[in-house]
Order: C-alpha cells, then structure tokens, then sequence
C-alpha cells in the first residue's frame, strides 16, 4: 500500500513513516520536497538498520501536492492551525479512491493547561473541518489522536495502548484499523461514526494535563475489561 503522510518530517510522521514502511511503500510530505527528501532518507536510514533485509517497503519524500496524487492512504499530520490551509491546497490533488486520516487535535495551551478548542470556542472538531473539504465525507477517518509521539517512533517499543477510531464508511474503516494492527501494542477500538471524532479528540488535551501535573511521561489510553 502506499501511504502518504502529510506534515510527514514532524514527529508523529517519523512514527508512523518507521511503524509501516516494514510492508508499505512511504511517501514523506512537505511544502519543501527537498526538505521531505531528506526526511526521508533519515528515516530509512533508520528503519533499515532496525528491520534489516526483512523489510519490504520504502521511504521517500515528495511535496505535498505529488504525494496527495498518488497515496492510497493520506495521513494529515499537521498542526491544528494549519488544517483549512493545507485541506483547501490539497482538495482538488487527492485521488477519489483515497482514504484521509485525521490524528489532527484542535487545542491550545492556557494558564490553566491544554484545553479542547471546539468545545471552548464552539468550533467544529478537526474530522469535521477536514471532511468538509474533502468530500466526500465517508472517505475521512479520525485515529491515533492520542498516542505517545515519543513511543510510536521508538519502533523496538510496544506502545501497549488503544486508539479510537471514527469513520461513516465500514470499509475505509477497516482499512485503518489493518494499519493500526501492524503498530507493536497498539489496538484499534471503533468509536462510532465520524460525528462522535470530538470524543476522540478531546482525549490528547485531557491526558498532557494529567501528565504535567502527575509526573507520567508519554503515557496513554488502554480500555480494559
């Protein structure tokens, strides 16, 4: 499968650029190519030494419009700010057989810590900015809002956590939950559809709070029963 990542040289684009380039060919994404190039080099250098000739994949890196074009999957891992900006670029690039996964948490920081900017601003949740832009909206799924950045790109790590999942469309769904099953520890729970992507979300600000005032480095969220 080719996957696209989008904001592809920040953190959480190493993580999962090195997570799933052991099976899948990679496409590394920025406004920069040679930016995205380099990027891309570095993690496979990476990978390479981790995986060795049992690797199958790639990693390389495109600008974002190439990439947009050709991925199969098309993770949007950007900044919340820049979500209308870099949707709106990109709507008329992506192929109509695309998935578009949404990690994208709207929050900020305030004196009294993280908080969630739909609720406190009566804006919408980033899944649903994202899917009014690129309709149409069964092609969006939201996940991996609040895994640990510092773990997923750990690939010797088990993550030992859960990620929600929303989406309209029980197909592309089941494609992201494959993806997540390829990810060491890491386990997809099916929220519901992609209005309730809000509860997913607000989950990222909730557990930094807990974890600058507790001490707990990079945790995060496993159901259990």
């Amino acid at each position: 499968m080719r996957i696209g990542i989008v904001g592809g040289t920040g953190g959480m684009g190493e993580g999962f650029a090195l997570r799933w380039c052991f099976g899948h060919d990679i496409v590394i994404g920025s406004r920069d190519e040679q930016r995205a190039k380099e990027a891309a080099n570095k993690y496979k250098i990476t990978a390479q030494e981790a995986y060795g000739n049992s690797m199958t994949g790639n990693i390389t890196g495109q600008d974002n419009f190439s990439l947009a074009k050709s991925s199969e999957v098309l993770i949007l891992s950007i900044p919340y700010e820049n979500t209308i900006d870099t949707c709106n670029r990109i709507a008329k690039e992506v192929s109509n057989n695309c998935v578009i996964v949404s990690p994208i948490v709207p929050m900020t920081r305030t004196d009294s810590g993280f908080i969630y900017i739909p609720l406190e601003q009566n804006q919408k949740p980033a899944a649903e900015t994202v899917a009014d832009i690129l309709a149409p909206r069964s092609r969006v799924v939201s996940a991996f809002h609040s895994i640990s950045e510092v773990k997923l790109k750990n690939i010797r790590q088990s993550l030992d956590a859960d990620t929600f999942i929303c989406g309209d469309d029980p197909n592309h769904v089941a494609i992201i939950e494959n993806l997540v099953s390829e990810i060491n520890g890491l386990r997809s729970v099916y929220l519901g559809p992609l209005s309730l992507s809000y509860q997913a979300e607000i989950l990222t600000p909730m557990i930094l709070n807990a974890a600058k005032r507790n001490k707990m480095k990079n945790p995060g969220i496993k159901l259990v029963h």
